[in-house]
């Protein structure tokens, strides 16, 4: 790998402080040197690319998507997955375990690492499933599963119904420093719903989801928690009831985490109405109110993460009655720009924003992958150059991900990522940016 020189953007590192117009200097895949371009000594050997009037921050890290690979490769695999990350402006992603085989043994995480060590665009890492074949009888071998490469542990898309199994669960998380990420859904409460329960869900004659079905499963596994010491990670919060508890979960010292979507930061059950299908999500889209408390919970850090649940399925699948479609929204390519549209509404800072997406979630998966989510010398050089004044439309049709599934097709956002570089490479670049410099210029700063 040749050396890279990024040079003249504006390196914007909330972890580290820093907001400057500078140059940073990769080489062997890590962050060598960083600083005002004319202080760099001659590096002759390299390439060289232009971040002029770019934003450039860590690489972005979502603790929760969807690959689908292995099972459901006609959804997503790893290699199309990756890609559509690296257009979101994301250079590492957890994946997870839903797949078939589900990733409950040490053979079928093997696979995922060595797949994505070919194939992945992007740094990829595996969820283990807590129980075999997320059925919620048996717990999975979770030392195994950990020496193997495992970041945590979830069902997702069940709920461990058994309270003991989940006990068990969680004193393990303890011992291996992993944490259990909690897919909380009441399903008694749920079964047959597909959407909020209200009065959007009564005017249009849908089954609705209450939202105590997530909020009871939030309250069980907080209790676990403080019991156990384990390590708690509460996946798509969705309520404002989710919220006050894992609020006054932290304030008691329980060891919980929490992350929120996008579609939960910025859409409403509301857009059931105009997206229909595409806007079937579970947990379901909730009320203004509940958005309301989620972004403020994200201000205050009840809410330490914003992650996708990118969640890709196929056209066809989309396409059936609301009471047949599977759950889910691709999110990977349109995450940035929608929640832009938080920070020029004024409700979210980019200091915030930026923070969710690349500081703290590092420091929630440790120090294991390298130094993640910060620009500091020596750390893996993962970057995102975003323009954050660019409009864009989104068009599901030209998605690096095989999920159209998106309830934002047509809509103008304001914000995009314009090249990504995932440990020195790089594996993005939109197509109208120049990144050449010219020879003249590049000899006359040196």
């Amino acid at each position: 790998m040749r050396p890279l020189l990024v040079r003249d953007g504006q390196l914007f590192d909330p972890g580290q402080g820093i907001n400057e117009s500078w140059s940073l200097f990769i080489k062997d895949g890590v962050i060598s040197w960083l600083g005002k371009t004319r202080m760099m000594p001659p590096q002759l050997d390299c390439d060289v690319i232009s971040a002029r009037g770019l934003i450039i921050t860590p690489g972005f890290i979502d603790l929760h998507c969807h690959l689908r690979e292995p099972g459901f490769e006609e959804k997503e695999t790893i290699a199309t997955g990756s890609q559509a990350a690296a257009r979101g402006g994301f250079t590492t992603v957890c994946c997870m375990p839903n797949t078939l085989p589900p990733l409950d043994n040490r053979e079928t995480v093997e696979f995922v690492l060595a797949k994505s060590a070919e194939e992945a665009a992007v740094r990829v890492l595996p969820v283990g499933c807590i129980t075999r074949g997320r059925q919620g009888g048996e717990l999975v071998d979770m030392e195994e599963m950990a020496s193997v490469g495992v970041v945590g542990f979830s069902d997702d898309g069940d709920t461990v119904s058994n309270s003991a199994l989940m006990r068990q669960a969680l004193e393990l998380s303890r011992k291996l420093g992993l944490p259990i990420i909690d897919h909380c859904e009441d399903k008694a409460l749920s079964k047959g719903g597909v959407m909020n329960e209200g009065v959007v869900s009564a005017r249009l004659g849908f089954k609705g989801i209450p939202p105590a079905a997530e909020e009871n499963i939030v309250a069980r596994d907080l209790e676990l928690a403080r019991l156990t010491g384990g390590r708690i990670h509460i996946a798509h919060v969705s309520t404002r009831g989710s919220v006050e508890m894992i609020r006054r979960g932290k304030k008691e010292g329980v060891a919980v985490t929490a992350e929120v979507t996008p579609h939960h930061l910025t859409l409403t059950e509301n857009n059931v109405i105009t997206c229909g299908t595409n806007a079937k999500v579970n947990p379901p889209l909730r009320t203004a109110g509940d958005v309301e408390a989620l972004i403020e919970a994200l201000n205050d850090g009840t809410i330490d993460v914003i992650a996708t649940d990118h969640a890709p399925h196929a056209v066809v699948d989309k396409a059936l009655p609301m009471a047949e479609v599977p759950f889910g929204i691709s999110g990977l390519e349109t995450a940035f720009g929608s929640l832009m549209g938080l920070v020029y509404a004024e409700k979210v800072s980019i200091d915030t924003l930026i923070a969710k997406l690349t500081t703290v979630p590092a420091s929630i998966l440790g120090e294991k992958y390298g130094k993640l989510g910060t620009l500091a010398f020596g750390a893996v050089a993962d970057l995102v150059m975003f323009d954050p004044t660019r409009e864009w439309v989104v068009d599901p049709d030209t998605f690096a991900s095989k999920g159209r599934n998106t309830p934002l097709a047509g809509r103008t956002l304001k914000g995009k990522v314009m090249a990504t570089i995932s440990r020195g490479k790089l594996v993005y670049k939109d197509d109208s940016l120049d990144l050449s410099i010219p020879q003249e210029e590049l000899r006359g700063s040196w």
